[in-house]
């Protein structure tokens, strides 16, 4: 009995430790991790503001897809949106910035986090990967399956089933979004 509550006293000081290691390494990493995502968040907005400045962000707390918004504008002009979206792709939950038209055009979008399939839904990071749904939302309708790509897009996203559908009905979400909008602020 003794020997067995030797090695529990031993077994708990050595996860007292770790749990105490763990807290600690939390405590330093946490700040950079932070401000290397609001890095990443601010490179993401410029990239998609088409050069247009951009302006106070306004958060939404009653859209189930919409984060928050940004005004874009050109020469005191309002031009269109950048547009916080959230989804739910295959390994969970995504969240990206898109670019609109006031009349709800997706002009461009970056994705910021996922969790998808290496080789299959990360692929959505790729350059080049969200020209699928440019020019879409507008008159146009955003693609959300497969079936409304051409054959060369539809096997470009193949095996990514799940992310490109979460990819377009955030991006179809924000379009009506924007839409509501309209031209003012």
């Amino acid at each position: 009995m003794k020997k067995n509550l030797k090695y529990a006293f031993i077994l708990l000081a050595i996860c007292g430790v770790c749990a105490f290691a763990l807290g600690f390494t939390n405590s330093i990493t946490k700040p950079v991790i932070e401000k290397q995502e609001q890095e990443n968040r601010m490179k993401a907005l410029e990239e998609v503001s088409n050069g247009w400045a951009v302006g106070s962000e306004e958060v939404v707390s009653d859209n189930s897809i919409v984060s928050y918004y940004l005004g874009l504008s050109d020469n005191g002009e309002t031009k269109g949106y950048i547009v916080g979206l959230k989804g739910s792709g295959y390994g969970g939950q995504l969240t990206m910035v898109a670019s609109y038209s006031i009349n709800g055009e997706m002009l461009s979008a970056k994705m910021l986090t996922n969790s998808e399939t290496p080789g299959l839904g990360k692929k959505s990071e790729n350059p080049g990967y969200m020209d699928k749904f440019k020019g879409t939302g507008g008159k146009k309708a955003v693609p959300t399956n497969k079936s409304m790509l051409s054959t060369e897009d539809a096997s470009a996203v193949s095996g990514a089933s799940v992310t490109f559908a979460a990819l377009g009905k955030a991006i179809a979400g924000g379009s009506e979004f924007v839409k509501s909008l309209g031209g003012t602020k």
